[in-house]
């Protein structure tokens, strides 16, 4: 087969320079970069140059179509990282063990609508006591009112996991949340071909283990993409200005209108409809904290000329 020989693909494994691609005839084979300018990510829509029978080298990377989305994050660096790209819909998997560090659920949630891709929340191990602990129910209520799709199941009992199928149906999909949260169990529930590791949590801390190492994308059966990724203890989405952060909140985006100022960052104004409805209990407070840490971590993030006092 010539060099020459150009074919659109779709990225469906990344390892930095080397990549496996997904043909449209339904191929998966190994790619690697072309030219050190090029980056892509799990989710890319590339053009691949085949290799020529005789070299024995592997197909060439030699463009990435435009992005409809791009998910990505803060890194320990401060730089901003892409983790995906064309996405339609992030799903945080929460779980009552490993205790959820719902913070990082909402970053993620913020991230997903800062990045325009919808959120939904999946409450996993819902056969466990601690499922049904009435601290843990309200917290997931939180995002109910907020008005995130949220599904409760087991990954390891079919029926409960056929409405996360009926989710997915014409989505692009990204799995995300804290190690041990059974992501990859879910995964490999969704798509059996992935067969993505997975392991129990740590006896002597009770935390979750990394075990998917790489970001990857699988088609369903039933409809729609998946991708899982390998799980994390903090998440960040990237810098935006003060003004945006709400946009990560709908809750706090549904009442911003009513705030007497239009620039309100609902911290201390006079005749702000956030801070009423906090004072009514009619928002959630542990939300509203949520939404002043992303709003600080934002701040740190900013270049200091750019930093308000």
């Amino acid at each position: 087969m010539s060099d020459a020989i150009e074919t659109p693909a779709r990225v469906t494994e990344s390892f930095g320079r080397r990549v496996i691609v997904e043909t449209t005839d339904g191929a998966r084979m190994p790619a690697e970069l072309f030219g050190k300018r090029l980056t892509c990510v799990c989710g890319d829509e590339v053009t691949i140059r085949a290799p020529s029978q005789s070299s024995g080298d592997v197909a060439k990377v030699v463009s990435v179509a435009p992005r409809r989305s791009l998910f990505a994050r803060t890194n320990s660096r401060g730089r901003t990282e892409p983790l995906a790209a064309n996405l339609s819909l992030i799903i945080v998997i929460i779980a009552p063990n490993p205790e959820p560090d719902l913070f990082i659920a909402d970053r993620y949630l913020a991230g997903a609508a800062l990045a325009g891709i919808s959120g939904a929340l999946i409450v996993n191990k819902s056969e466990l006591p601690g499922a049904e602990d009435p601290t843990f129910q309200a917290r997931v209520q939180d995002y109910e009112r907020a008005g995130y799709p949220v599904l409760r199941l087991s990954a390891k009992n079919e029926p409960t996991v056929a409405p996360v199928r009926e989710l997915l149906v014409n989505q692009s999909a990204m799995l995300v949340g804290q190690s041990g949260v059974g992501k990859s169990t879910l995964t490999n529930r969704l798509a059996p071909e992935s067969e993505r590791a997975t392991r129990s949590l740590s006896d002597s801390t009770g935390e979750g283990r990394h075990t998917t190492v790489s970001t990857a994308l699988f088609r369903l059966s039933s409809g729609g993409e998946l991708i899982d990724s390998p799980g994390v203890r903090d998440y960040a989405p990237p810098p935006v200005e003060d003004a945006m952060v709400q946009v990560g909140w709908p809750e706090i985006l549904k009442l911003a209108p009513e705030c007497k100022f239009n620039n309100c960052l609902h911290l201390r104004e006079p005749g702000c409809a956030v801070l009423a409805a906090l004072a009514q209990k009619t928002l959630s407070a542990r939300r509203y904290e949520s939404y002043k840490r992303l709003l600080n971590i934002m701040r740190g993030l900013a270049p200091e000329y750019e930093r308000r006092r």
